[in-house]
């Protein structure tokens, strides 16, 4: 009895030391195969889809609310063409002012109400009365009438094309009347700031606020019961922090990762590291509206005067393209023999002879939200330098940034787009457009009578050819004109757990996840 009790002491640290080393080094299932876990690097600001327009949020927003049409998957690919999603089909009037749309009658939102049309029009309705970024896709003068509760009619003043686009963006989420009823008083922005009201297959369960948001099923959403019963994303700022989590197997999906990064986990092989074309861009904005950037061969000799491979390549990682003008690769309307610059030090120097009024120096405003943005912004200046031109880096803090912008206080500045519905006009219409200088979209508050017009003429109709054809033509002319400088396409980059099957990627939809199709 002595003996056994002795041995069984010696054993005790050792069992004890292996149960400490497991609990180490979790196992690669350290999350449970019902339930998902996305990394993320920062809180939402808000939940309200009438007032988000950051894909951070629509993490979120997206799978607690449905939409009347969504993004088509095709072949196993996101695709930027809709389908019906609470609507079961849709007509337009030939001249394209009237949109009438049947919703299936089985979708319900997570409390067991039923979602009807009436639910669409004050949903629409507290959109354009809100006035908060995500009505910006959307006519002004736009009408709404629940006709009967399966039967919702959308009424333009004027032909506005992608309308239908518009309507699968994050903005044109239907919410729950009741809630908007009870909380009435402010809107309900209060609550949907911090709470979801959708018929997603997920709702919002908690917020603990830097830490995590929980996600569970929709218990009353009409489409297939999702395969995770829990979904945690998870707050964790540092983004080293983020790529051992995902190693380790402690979260799933990890997004926000720095380039290097991502190629450090591409070589240790034990997550997948997915690449997608995607959508979103960088560019410079020139201030056509005042010297010295008001001088289209200046633009142009700043244009000649940036080493856009030497971005890709070395800023990017190779992870990217150059720019072939406004309109990106992957959106209709590119034209794939569009005029490109090209880093040309002869053709700058040539184009800056032109310049009736040399400037000695000029500003770039720029800040941290993009850790990319500093090192292009030190590459234009070395660049310009060699023109004889001196460049005056502004590090601001990026609120501040935007506002010098709005107002135009600046020579060169820089951004990242991002399109909010699968439409040139994302591009086109908001960057040139003279009624939408500054912050609503034409930074560089460029102004052409000619450009004007072929953009308006481009969402009367709503064939797509004729509209690709003026697209074109004024991508043409702005272009020419080096209204902004044309960087690159950044392609989205994640890491997901090798178990985890189903994952969709969007160009549409970067940073949001169809965790109701996934499973592992």
């Amino acid at each position: 009895m002595n003996k056994t009790h002795t041995a069984s002491l010696r054993f005790r640290p050792l069992l004890l030391a292996a149960a400490l080393a497991a609990f180490a080094h979790p196992a690669l299932a350290a999350v449970p195969k019902d339930m998902l876990v996305i990394g993320k690097a920062a809180d939402p600001q808000t939940l309200d889809p009438a007032v988000t327009i950051d894909n951070n949020d629509w993490t979120v927003t997206y799978p607690a609310y449905q939409r009347l049409v969504k993004y088509k998957t095709e072949d196993g690919k996101g695709s930027t063409d809709v389908e019906g999603d609470l609507a079961e089909k849709w007509q337009a009037s030939d001249d394209g002012k009237t949109w009438t749309f049947t919703l299936h009658n089985n979708a319900q939102f997570d409390d067991g109400t039923p979602v009807t049309a009436e639910a669409v029009k004050l949903s629409f309705e507290r959109l354009l009365r809100i006035k908060q970024g995500p009505s910006e896709a959307f006519p002004a003068s736009l009408k709404i009438d629940a006709v009967d509760p399966t039967t919702v009619r959308f009424t333009l003043s004027e032909p506005f094309a992608p309308f239908l686009h518009t309507l699968a963006n994050d903005g044109a989420s239907i919410i729950n009347p009741t809630v908007l009823k009870a909380h009435a008083a402010d809107d309900a922005r209060g609550y949907l700031a911090e709470h979801t009201a959708g018929s997603g297959a997920f709702k919002l369960q908690r917020w603990q606020k830097g830490q995590q948001l929980i996600l569970v099923p929709n218990p009353h959403f009409s489409g297939p019961a999702p395969a995770f019963k829990r979904v945690s994303v998870k707050i964790i700022g540092e983004s080293a922090a983020r790529r051992l989590q995902v190693t380790k197997g402690d979260v799933d999906i990890a997004d926000a990762l720095p380039v290097d990064q991502f190629a450090a986990l591409k070589k240790e092989g034990k997550v997948a590291v997915n690449d997608y074309p995607a959508l979103r861009v960088t560019y410079l904005y020139l201030n056509n509206s005042k010297p010295p950037m008001n001088q289209v061969d200046l633009r142009r000799a700043v244009s000649w005067a940036t080493d856009y491979q030497g971005m890709v390549k070395g800023i990017l990682g190779g992870n990217g393209k150059q720019m072939r003008g406004p309109i990106p690769e992957g959106m209709w309307g590119y034209d794939a023999n569009a005029m490109q610059y090209s880093f040309d030090l002869d053709k700058a120097k040539s184009a800056l002879e032109k310049v009736a009024s040399k400037p000695s120096s000029l500003t770039f405003l720029y800040s941290d939200s993009d850790p990319n943005w500093e090192p292009i912004a030190l590459s234009t200046q070395a660049n310009l330098q060699k023109l004889g031109i001196g460049v005056k880096l502004e590090k601001l803090a990026n609120a501040t940034m935007r506002e010098r912008i709005g107002k135009g206080d600046y020579d060169i500045a820089i951004g990242n787009w991002s399109p909010d519905f699968a439409d040139p006009y994302m591009f086109m219409n908001y960057w040139f457009e003279s009624d939408k200088k500054g912050l609503p979209g034409n930074r560089s508050f460029y102004s052409n009578p000619q450009v004007d017009a072929l953009l308006k003429k481009a969402v009367s109709t709503t064939d797509q050819t004729a509209r690709t054809q003026d697209y074109q033509a004024a991508q043409k002319r702005v272009i020419d004109e080096a209204a902004y400088v044309y960087l690159f396409q950044k392609n989205y980059q994640v890491a997901v757990n090798k178990e985890v099957k189903g994952y969709v990627f969007n160009p549409m939809l970067e940073q949001i996840f169809n965790i109701a199709e996934m499973h592992k």
